[in-house]
């Protein structure tokens, strides 16, 4: 019995690699690379107004970075690279944007979930992003139009279209209503 040995590669490495010439998403977990087909049109326009509403709160407030899709280092050896939908990262611990990847975690990530999707798939993700100290996750559902709250725990509570989410201690003052985010 023969066993294959996969090369991890590292967050340097992936970073140095070209684009997707079919503009599909890659991360890196955990030293290998997943593939992932790019966001329907209806994830952009979500992923987008969210883009928007935390963007203009924090630059108005000259509180930090808001980014799409940029990469930032969860984990090492191996090396773990996500990029999530929307990302804050606060002034006081990013003072400046880096060249390369976040080396820290976010403050606030937003995944924005697709059809294709899967519960095991997405659940790692949320675990990564909590082991490595982001302390709000929001994720969004638009099929069912909630967004479930995760404050430092995997433990997610539910907000449908009637509520009103808050930036708690990442964002004071911040508030959106759920709704607005698939009007």
């Amino acid at each position: 019995m023969s066993t294959t040995t996969v090369k991890l590669i590292t967050a340097e490495e992936f970073g140095k690699m070209p684009e997707p010439i079919d503009g599909s998403k890659e991360e890196l977990v955990k030293g290998v690379i997943v593939t992932m087909p790019p966001p329907k049109g209806l994830h952009g326009i979500i992923q987008a107004k969210i883009l928007r509403k935390i963007g203009n709160f924090v630059e108005d407030r000259n509180l930090g970075w808001v980014v799409a899709e940029s990469g930032t280092i969860l984990e090492r050896d191996p090396d773990t690279v996500r990029g999530p939908d929307v990302a804050f990262y606060s002034i006081t611990r990013q003072p400046t944007p880096p060249d390369d990847y976040f080396e820290i975690a976010p403050d606030l990530v937003v995944e924005v979930l697709s059809p294709d999707d899967r519960r095991v798939k997405v659940r790692e993700k949320i675990r990564q992003y909590v082991a490595a100290g982001v302390k709000l996750v929001w994720l969004v559902d638009p099929d069912l139009r909630i967004v479930t709250v995760y404050r430092g725990s995997l433990r997610g509570v539910e907000h449908d279209e009637t509520d009103t989410l808050d930036g708690g201690d990442v964002l004071p003052e911040f508030s959106c209503k759920v709704a607005d985010f698939f009007s």
